[in-house]
């Protein structure tokens, strides 16, 4: 069932008893999409997914008017799938006025990510905060690739006692390791094989961590591929908390920390992210 409006929706959730699950999207579904769509079938007894480029995340001279949309396709895959209400508003249904009163997603969404789009992380935790009252549901699953953005909607769903289960999902990835992503569609083929060098940046990032290496020593690794990449130009390369996205330390890291990057490939901005276990550095051998 698709619906459009507030009223639709409405009456629509009132036919689904039991626990409501929710995945929010902007469309030009993949199989990243699809898997946040299994993890939260299997944790609701009924699911909504919404389908809403969202203007307020997109900042001056971003693709919010090239962002691609194909809500015919993305409903076919959501069918498939079981889905049983797909959201799909106008954007004059989501913001019927200029939004006067605003979430502040904190300090958090001012690095990394904030830092090249300082208004990006108020607009998603406007949205999210507004479907999610829409929507009100128990469970809701987001990407791992968009870290950043998990670690907000989570401290946003804490501080403000909104009740919602936030369940993050393992970043999805095309058999030669490219995150899977919507802006994938933007890349040439050239620009395709460029790509391929954030995921080896961050595998070698998680191979120095596996090895014994300082969190200097593992940023050192990813930074020497990306350094080596023709045609990709780097935004950041950090190791934070994967929790609170805050740097870390080597006393602090505890055994884990994240290894995120943000580079251009041509004109299209791309994001990727690997967990890296720390473990001790083997012992030198004595001196005989």
């Amino acid at each position: 069932m698709v619906v459009r409006t507030r009223a639709e929706l409405d009456r629509a959730l009132a036919g689904l008893p039991g626990r409501r699950g929710l995945v929010m999207t902007m469309g030009a579904l993949h199989e990243g999409h699809l898997a946040l769509v299994r993890e939260a079938h299997a944790r609701a007894d009924h699911l909504v997914v919404s389908v809403f480029v969202n203007p307020l995340q997109f900042g001056p001279g971003e693709d919010y008017e090239a962002y691609p949309r194909d809500l015919e396709g993305d409903v076919a895959l959501l069918t498939g799938e079981g889905v049983d209400v797909v959201f799909a508003p106008e954007e004059s249904e989501v913001y019927p006025a200029e939004p006067l009163v605003r979430v502040d997603p904190g300090p958090v969404a001012g690095v990394l990510e904030g830092r090249t789009r300082p208004t990006h992380f108020a607009g998603v935790l406007q949205v999210v905060h507004k479907i999610f009252n829409m929507v009100r549901p128990d469970v809701s699953t987001f990407g791992q690739k968009d870290a950043q953005q998990l670690a907000l909607v989570r401290t946003m769903v804490r501080d403000l006692d909104m009740g919602v289960e936030v369940v993050g999902v393992p970043v999805r990835r095309e058999e030669d390791g490219l995150a899977m992503s919507s802006r994938n569609t933007y890349l040439s083929v050239r620009e395709r094989g460029q790509a391929l060098a954030l995921s080896r940046a961050l595998r070698a990032g998680v191979a120095a961590g596996r090895a014994g290496a300082s969190l200097a020593e593992v940023q050192r690794s990813a930074q020497e591929v990306l350094d080596s990449a023709d045609g990709v130009e780097v935004d950041y390369l950090a190791l934070v908390d994967p929790d609170s996205f805050l740097p870390v330390t080597d006393a602090a890291a505890d055994g884990r920390t994240l290894l995120a990057v943000a580079a251009w490939v041509g004109p299209t901005r791309l994001i990727d992210n690997m967990l890296v276990e720390l473990r001790p550095a083997p012992p030198r051998p004595e001196k005989g």
